[in-house]
């Protein structure tokens, strides 16, 4: 009926973004049906991303729909042609998008597009010179895309009549009525208390099998709902009285006798630098996406010569490992010693942008120059904000340099930083005053660009990670070369670490072979050794302070790597999406949103066989305390400087 046409058009719509959501899942699901692992797995994957395809469909098409039952006459038709049809237009584009620009998401994050996606829309710039150079055909793909679905959108609008009938009044109320009822219904998706959420369909360890039964639109959506909230700990694991939590993570903590000094700084204490002389230089090295799985000298490939020429003339750390997944993440630990947490980085988050303890804000007390260093521009991710709000008086990034020889989609390259870098030093060496400088690399990054004037053994195909990680090895070599040639050397600690691994991905709830990430410290006195002790990012801002000669009281919760950690003590702690770790030398729990923790035994590479719950109740108890402890002190304003 004549009176039915734009109701009609809505559902005609609907049903379409049914079909491509599941023809899309469908497509990802044989991809990558080796991690799903059966067939009756593939067929409940299919069937629950059905639940979710109509969940985001109702939130799409509802109010159109609900609109178009009062639409009559005249008006109506124009309504309709100024109002329905781009709206019904918009939500199919933005839901074909998303799906074809998933398989390169996948591929780079192992993950439907989620938050990270949304916050990489917030530098344009660099991104898209990213997708330029390194994704020119998911780009074109995406760009066909919707080219066609807007094509073929006009053409089926184009068909629909803009004249419409009239409802009686009452047949309007009561289609109102059971539209918004079975539209609410499916938006909700539940009849439980709260409506639907990605844990009521999850079953499986590997994160991206449960993706797989969103679909893209619904990840981002829920993700973007989930960004304003920084407090979903306790959401996601189960709550703790705040004094439990202080006294579980107080515990974790401690290996010495030194007391805890403050209720307003709850992990506030006094650290005696093992170091007793006149105070060093402390420079951090954060290297991009250097796993240990690169590493020759840690079982890697044999990407990294110059690094692992360095590993026996420093302190060598076997088993280290990163926080999260991210560089900020990476950041927060060896910037601020700040545990992982299921919220943002506190790099981005509100409340962190002035008067969060750093290990630039303590060093400024005692009198040191304190510095960033980056090849890009520095207000990515929200690091400039957060830095000169925290200690950093002076930073370096692409705008200061002088005529870098190579600038890439994300800045200047790994040799321009390093020059850059040394001719700092050098300056601040003559200036008789210490110095700390965290300098942060980017060659190693998609789409890996790099010149070609440091040697090294590239193979294949140019641009690609293997051949980027031997570019930024050589560049390293190189400026290691130069700074021990200089005098600042002999009064310097060197500091090379990984921000995170790349491409963090596989079928565990955590993969933790994929945090295992390179960690040295090198020069200023530092005897070479090799440590076989598990540690975590979060130890090395408290060691380098302690070998800097350094005391001092922080609420750091990294243990002194100078000092015996019992081996019932060393632990790393892991977020990885929305699973917590807490990786100790025997075992590893893990927290999942709203289910039950597990307990897994591990060989330092990979979770094994699941262990019984009960004999590791203290345990899992210590990992919701630390779990919980960022978004506490976070929130509290607990992690700042002792006045």
């Amino acid at each position: 009926m004549k009176r039915l046409t734009p109701f009609k058009t809505v559902l005609v719509f609907a049903a379409i973004t049914l079909v491509i959501l599941s023809i899309s899942r469908l497509y990802l699901s044989i991809l990558y049906f080796e991690r799903i692992g059966s067939f009756p797995e593939l067929l409940g994957i299919l069937f629950q991303g059905v639940r979710v395809d109509l969940i985001i469909a109702s939130y799409l098409y509802l109010i159109p729909m609900l609109v178009s039952i009062w639409l009559s006459g005249k008006l109506g038709a124009r309504l309709t042609s100024a109002l329905i049809k781009p709206w019904l237009c918009l939500a199919l584009v933005l839901s074909v998008f998303m799906e074809l620009v998933t398989p390169e998401f996948i591929l780079e994050y192992d993950i439907r597009p989620n938050r990270l996606f949304i916050d990489y829309l917030g530098y344009p710039r660099e991104v898209f010179g990213m997708l330029w150079e390194g994704y020119k055909p998911a780009i074109f793909l995406a760009v066909f895309g919707v080219l066609v679905i807007v094509i073929s959108a006009r053409k089926l609008l184009s068909r629909v009549s803009t004249e419409t009938g009239s409802f009686s009044t009452m047949q309007k109320v009561c289609l109102t009525f059971i539209i918004f009822v079975v539209g609410v219904a499916a938006a909700r998706s539940s009849l439980q208390h709260r409506p639907f959420n990605p844990a009521m369909v999850y079953y499986s360890n590997d994160n991206l099998v449960n993706s797989l039964m969103l679909n893209s639109t619904y990840s981002v959506l829920y993700a973007a709902y989930n960004t304003g909230s920084e407090e979903q700990a306790a959401d996601l694991y189960g709550r703790m009285r705040p004094q439990e939590i202080i006294e579980a993570v107080q515990e974790s903590a401690a290996i010495d006798n030194q007391p805890f000094l403050s209720k307003d700084i709850p992990t506030l204490r006094f650290h005696p630098a093992s170091y007793q002389g006149a105070p060093k230089n402390i420079v951090i090295l954060l290297q991009e996406s250097l796993g240990a799985r690169y590493v020759g000298s840690l079982g890697g490939e044999d990407l990294t010569p110059n690094l692992d020429a360095l590993m026996p003339q420093g302190w060598v750390f076997n088993h280290a490992y990163a926080t999260g997944t991210r560089s900020v993440r990476g950041i927060e630990a060896v910037f601020t010693g700040f545990s992982p947490g299921p919220s943002r980085s506190v790099v981005k988050l509100n409340k962190s942008q002035s008067g969060f303890f750093s290990l630039a804000s303590l060093l400024k007390r005692h009198d040191y120059h304190t510095q960033f260093i980056y090849g890009g521009e520095s207000h990515f991710d929200n690091m400039k904000s957060f830095f000169l709000g925290n200690g950093v008086d002076d930073i370096r990034d692409l705008s200061t340099f002088d005529e870098p020889r190579f600038v890439g989609s994300w800045g200047a390259s790994d040799q321009d930083l390093y020059a850059e870098a040394h001719k700092q030093f050098v300056k601040l060496d003559k200036a008789s005053r210490p110095f700390f400088s965290l300098v942060f690399t980017t060659s190693n990054h998609t789409p890996w660009e790099y010149p070609d004037n440091c040697p090294a053994a590239y193979s294949g195909n140019r641009q690609s990670r293997e051949n980027a990680i031997r570019y930024a090895d050589c560049a390293l070599g190189e400026f290691i070369r130069k700074a021990k040639a200089s005098d600042y050397w002999k009064d310097t600690l060197f500091l090379i670490i990984a921000d995170h691994d790349s491409r963090v991905q596989g079928s565990d709830m955590v993969p933790i072979d994929h945090f295992r990430i390179p960690a040295l410290i090198l020069g200023a006195g530092v005897a070479p050794k090799v440590d076989a002790r598990l540690v975590s990012q979060i130890d090395f801002p408290t060691t380098l302070l302690s070998l800097a000669g350094i005391s001092d009281a922080h609420p750091m919760l990294g243990f002194d790597l100078t000092r015996a950690v019992p081996r019932s003590k060393q632990r790393a702690p892991i977020q990885y999406g929305e699973n917590y770790s807490w990786l100790s030398a025997d075992h590893a729990v893990v927290l999942r949103p709203k289910l039950p923790a597990r307990v897994y035994a591990h060989d330092g590479n990979k979770l094994l066989e699941q262990l019984d719950n009960q004999q590791y109740e203290g345990e899992i108890n210590r990992t919701k305390a630390n779990a919980l402890w960022s978004n506490l002190a976070y929130s509290k304003g607990f992690y700042r400087n002792a006045r």
